[in-house]
C-alpha cells in the first residue's frame, strides 16, 4: 500500500510517499511545493493543487493523510493555512483518494514516542525509520510524518 502524507500550507506545501507492506514501511519520494509569496493567491492556489494532483498522478497512492487543521492566534494565517489545505484535499478528492487526519500531536508520538516532541527529534526518528531517504526539507519531512502515523494508526 502506498500513502501520501501531507504537510499543506500557503507557501510551501510538504509531501511524502511510503510504501507499508506488512509492518515493513519504506520511503518512495517526498518534496516540496513552494509558492510565490507575491502572486495573487487564485494563482498561488492554483499551483498547489496542480503540483500536488501532478505528485498523486506520478506516484498513485492508495490513500492520503493530512495533519487536522490548527487555528493560529493570527486570524490571517489560519484562513490561508485552510485555503492551502482545501486545494491539496481537493487534488486528492479529484483522485479518488481517501484522506485520513491527524492531529499534529498523534502524528509526534506515532513516529517520536511523545506528542511534545520537536521538528529536530521528527527529522532524527525519520532518519532511523527511513535510512538514506534524501529529504526535500522540513515540510517534506513533516510530511512523511504524517504518512508513517497514517500507517501505523491504520
Amino acid at each position: 500500500m502506498l500513502i501520501i502524507g501531507l504537510d499543506p500550507s500557503l507557501s510551501c506545501t510538504g509531501w511524502g510517499v511510503i510504501r507499508i507492506e506488512g509492518s515493513r514501511i519504506s520511503h518512495i519520494a517526498n518534496g516540496q511545493v513552494k509558492t510565490a509569496a507575491k502572486a495573487p493567491i487564485a494563482q498561488r492556489l492554483d499551483h498547489l493543487h496542480a503540483a500536488i494532483a501532478a505528485v498523486i498522478g506520478t506516484h498513485a497512492p492508495d490513500r492520503a493523510a493530512a495533519e487536522e487543521i490548527f487555528a493560529n492566534k493570527n486570524a490571517q494565517s489560519t484562513i490561508k493555512l485552510a485555503q492551502a489545505r482545501g486545494a491539496v484535499l481537493a487534488a486528492c478528492g479529484a483522485a479518488g483518494l481517501e484522506v485520513r487526519e491527524h492531529a499534529a500531536r498523534l502524528v509526534k508520538k506515532a513516529v517520536v514516542g511523545t506528542g511534545a516532541a520537536d521538528k529536530t527529534q521528527v527529522q532524527a526518528m525519520l532518519k532511523i525509520l527511513l535510512p538514506g531517504a534524501q529529504i526535500a526539507g522540513a515540510d517534506a519531512a513533516d510530511a512523511l510524518a504524517v504518512a508513517i502515523a497514517d500507517a501505523h494508526l491504520g
